[in-house]
């Protein structure tokens, strides 16, 4: 039963690819990548959130409470106060800024229009971290479906991670963004349905006192390290840089609706995070300490199919493949526009290609990029989904978070420096995981920091900008639809 539940959420995913191929088969660049900007506030806002909570939001985060305690609360709190931000200060005016910096579609386009540049440096160097980290970030969205066919139907890990990539890359190579959006938005109800339903049963089937007393009383310690501590709130520096969500941004088809889809943003995360968090919580209650889960990433899966008949569980844990799937799609997206738009096009084709030849490229970029995701999770020393998704979220916000903020609050700042605050901010992070990760501080930390000392710096050292590019910077911050 919950094999035919599984497949008939996949066949309804491939359903709305065909669909919105169909619709915008002949839409153009701006139409695949981005929606031609006609996304709604709730699809925006779901979608932004359903494309952030990969599969460790169901398997990585309750696993680590569960496996570690209430210590790893951080890190829902440092998300939650990270992805409000981005929401309240900088969402307002990336989308501004996006529109009239020649109406960027992608964000290594925007950071290389915001300064009027002729040089397309900027965008191959961010399209090398694009193709690098959404790698292994995909990698993990693709393993835990891995594990979810593995732990329910007993298939091999390999076979099931290779039936998700191609159910993955199926509907975004068709449909481009408008399909990623909307399998993001019912993804994201699904998501926020399975993480109330589960805790909440289990809680009613628990003998709380006897299941509470069982539990060592430092699990619920939440200030037992403060290396736990700044790691945790260090997370949420990630969405000032993240790609595949600050580009739905980009898509919101008004101005006016900002407001109303960082509401919706914000609370849905605040769910999702709380529930999740919760799941570890009760998880551990109900099963007690288990190494076969916490290596597994499993407590929530076991909790559902214990609590639940099997069209229900196979209905809950469908969460699963959409947690991983809205991820991996976004992911894709975000890379094969980065590499179609910001290489292929104005360095490969001169600005020659066509519509119709953009659309092809970018769905070739998401097969390829989809293939060496799939190779590196079917990896046995791939790491955990926990760890993957750790890693891939700390080059991205080290990269990428200094030099957008910068570039939407600082009239002063400079092309030159926008390349040191990346390049800095990447190679800083990456180092301090290779060498230094022995510390206990996460690896965006000083990654972020060095790149927004980096960035700072080489913009003072810098040449002023022009008055072309400061009244681009003033017609942004007043631009009004």
């Amino acid at each position: 039963m919950e094999l035919i539940v599984f497949i008939l959420y996949l066949v309804f995913m491939i359903g709305i690819g065909v669909y919105f191929f169909l619709r915008t088969k002949n839409g153009g660049e701006k139409m695949y990548f981005l929606g031609g900007r006609k996304m709604g506030p709730w699809v925006t806002a779901l979608s932004a959130g359903a494309s952030d909570m990969s599969a460790w939001v169901l398997m990585g985060l309750p696993t680590a409470v569960f496996s570690l305690g209430l210590g790893q609360i951080w890190i829902p709190i440092g998300l939650l106060l990270g992805y409000s931000l981005s929401w309240l200060l900088e969402a307002p005016r990336l989308r501004k800024f996006s529109l009239a910096a020649n109406d960027s579609i992608t964000i290594p386009q925007y950071l290389t229009n915001r300064f009027l540049s002729k040089s397309k440096s900027l965008q191959v160097i961010c399209a090398a971290v694009f193709l690098f980290a959404y790698t292994i970030y995909a990698a993990s969205s693709i393993k835990a479906c891995g594990t979810l066919f593995h732990t329910v139907i007993g298939i091999d890990a390999n076979t099931a991670m290779y039936l998700a990539a191609a159910i993955i890359v199926a509907y975004t190579f068709f449909g481009g963004f408008s399909a990623v959006c909307w399998t993001d938005f019912f993804q994201g109800l699904l998501m926020l349905g399975a993480l109330l339903l589960a805790p909440i049963f289990a809680l009613g089937a628990l003998n709380l006192t006897e299941s509470a007393s069982a539990i060592p009383a430092d699990f619920f310690n939440p200030f037992s390290d403060w290396k736990s501590i700044v790691s945790g709130l260090g997370w949420g520096l990630g969405y000032f840089g993240m790609p595949h969500i600050i580009v739905r941004f980009l898509s919101l088809r008004s101005q006016k609706e900002m407001k109303k889809s960082a509401f919706i943003g914000i609370g849905w995360t605040l769910l999702i995070l709380g529930f999740a968090t919760a799941v570890g919580v009760v998880g551990r209650m109900m099963f007690g300490a288990s190494d076969a889960i916490a290596e597994n990433s499993t407590v929530f899966i076991q909790m559902v199919r214990q609590l639940f008949p099997a069209i229900l569980s196979g209905i809950l844990l469908s969460a699963v493949l959409a947690a991983s799937m809205s991820t991996a799609d976004s992911q894709l997206l975000s890379a094969a526009s980065a590499l179609a738009s910001d290489v292929y096009q104005p360095i490969l084709r001169k600005h020659r290609a066509s519509d119709r030849e953009m659309q092809w490229v970018g769905r070739l970029v998401v097969l390829a990029i989809a293939i060496a995701a799939l190779s590196l999770a079917a990896f046995p020393g791939s790491g955990s989904i926990m760890s993957l998704v750790e890693n891939a979220w700390g080059i991205f916000g080290a990269a990428f978070g200094p030099a957008i903020l910068l570039s939407l609050f600082w009239k002063r700042f400079t092309f030159s420096g926008a390349i040191a605050g990346i390049v800095t901010g990447a190679a800083v992070d990456l180092l301090w995981l290779l060498f230094c990760s022995g510390t206990g501080i996460y690896e965006i930390i000083p990654g972020f920091l060095a790149g927004t000392i980096a960035a700072v710096l080489v913009t003072l050292l810098s040449k002023k900008p022009s008055e072309e590019i400061e009244a681009l910077f003033d017609r942004a911050v007043a631009y009004e639809d």
